[in-house]
This record gives C-alpha cells, structure tokens and sequence, in this order.
C-alpha cells in the first residue's frame, strides 16, 4: 500500500504552457496514464491518473518537479505542476534547462518554499509583475481561512488571468479518481497512452515542424543539436541508473529521442531534397 492510498484528495495537475499538439508527443515519452485536454488558448492540461505517481515512498511535490522538468526539457515551454496531498499542497515550475523551482504550503495553507519559485513562475509565465505579482503576493501571507488545496486553486485563479481555463470539474485539491473522471468528460479531452517508437517518431516529426524552434529542424544546426541532445540524454540515463531518479530518467528518455528525431526528419528530408 502507498503512502497516500488512504487520502481521498491527492491530486496532480501538469499546467503545461502549449497547445495539446506540441504537449502530446512529449508526454507520450512519460509512459504514464494521463489524460490531456486543451486548457485556454496556448495552454493544455494533463492529468495524471492515480497508478502513475502512487508508489511507495513518492512525494507528489517531487513526482511535479520530475514530470514537469522532462515535459520541457526538449522545449522552452513552461510547465506549472499544482500537487497536493496530506503533507500539504504547492507547486513546481519548469522550462527547459532552467532550474526548476517550486513552492510549499503546508496543510493549514502556512507558506513553507521557495520564495524565487514565485519570481519564477511570474516572469517563466510572462504574467503581470503589479497585478499577478500582488495576487501571488497574497497567497505567501497567513491566512487561517486558506488551507494547502484552497491555496493551488487560487494559483490556478491567477493563472486564469493569463488564458488558463480548466474545464469543468477539473479543480485542484479534488482527489485523483474525481479529476480523471472530469478530463475524461471533456469534449476534447484525449489519454496520452505510448503509441510505440513508430508512432512516436511520426508525432515527433510533426511536432518539430510547429515547434519554436522549427528553423532547426534540419540542417547543419539540426544535425548538430539533435547529436548534443541524443549525447546529453544518453550521459543522464547512465547518471540516473539506480536510486530513485525516475523523472530525470524520464528526462534523458525524452532528450534522447527529441534527438533522435531531429537526426532521423534531417535524413529524411535531405533524400527528399536529393530524390
């Protein structure tokens, strides 16, 4: 039995900075149950179900920062993972290669993280520094009528301000099972479920089409980058053997493959080109 099977609201939500089809070959490389669906313009949800995070000795608020870090790893999109639990509630914040930072509240909603978390997700996010930052502010101040879960949902209220809109029923601090079932009934909601290396490599190819940074998707600085990502990939798959260091893993997986498309979509087009 987990360490959180006992607790009916333990929930994670990865807020991810993108349209669902630049999230979605990404999360695949995850290889974990999760629903994704369209969360405002530019952004998407995923939700994870409850089997994918809940082993022995897991925290969710280091489940967040390992899942958030490898969604972005490949990309400069930011990831926002809200988790909560009986330890208390918070959230992490990801791009790329940037250091990934987060925040605690304890259950009764008392502060307890990283105050540049804040600074973080405000500048990683491009949200209003008077505005938004004078919301944030609040959520770091005591407030005995703010427990750990009312706390992520009034993060998701700021985070609204900047085009996130969640549907309906998907509300952090809810228990998993009751998330899941909300994604599910989303109109354009869909599981993110390993489609197999093919599969993947097609979706990737795609993906780097429309990606930010599709002018180097061939080329000299294509072929150049995609060796550096498969190489860096590889070093932190060999770092990450033994222990408990599923998310970088999972981050090197996902270099490693991003990689490896690039290299294959440059081959591929170069024999166009040729043919």
């Amino acid at each position: 039995m987990s360490a959180t099977d006992h607790i009916p609201a333990a929930g994670l939500l990865l807020l991810c900075r993108a349209a669902p089809d630049r999230v979605r070959p990404v999360a695949q490389l995850l290889r974990r149950p999760m629903l994704l669906a369209p969360a405002g313009e530019g952004w998407s949800v995923l939700v994870p179900a409850a089997e994918s995070w809940r082993e022995a000795g897991t925290h969710l608020a280091a489940v967040a920062g390992d899942w958030a870090h490898a969604l972005t790893v490949a990309d400069n999109w930011p990831v926002v993972g809200l988790w909560w639990d009986a330890d208390g509630a918070g959230f992490v914040v990801a791009a790329g290669f940037r250091r990934t930072v987060g925040h605690t509240w304890l259950p009764d909603g008392t502060p307890l993280g990283e105050e540049e978390a804040l600074t973080a997700l405000r500048t990683r996010l491009g949200l209003d520094p008077v505005l938004d930052g004078a919301a944030l502010d609040r959520l770091t101040r005591p407030d005995a009528e703010a427990d750990g879960a009312a706390r992520v949902l009034g993060l998701a209220a700021v985070l609204a301000r900047a085009g996130l809109q969640l549907g309906p029923g998907v509300v952090p601090g809810l228990a998993a099972g009751r998330l899941c079932e909300a994604a599910g009934a989303l109109p354009d909601a869909e599981p993110v479920d390993w489609p197999g290396w093919r599969a993947a490599v097609c979706g990737g190819l795609g993906a780097a089409e429309r990606g930010a940074l599709g002018a180097w998707t061939r080329g000299p600085r294509a072929r150049a980058l995609g060796k550096a990502e498969v190489a860096a990939g590889v070093a932190l798959l060999a770092w990450s053997r033994g222990g408990a260091r599923r998310g970088w893993r999972a981050a090197g997986v996902v270099l490693v493959a991003d990689g490896a498309l690039t290299l294959l979509y440059d081959r591929w087009r170069a024999g166009r080109s040729a043919s």
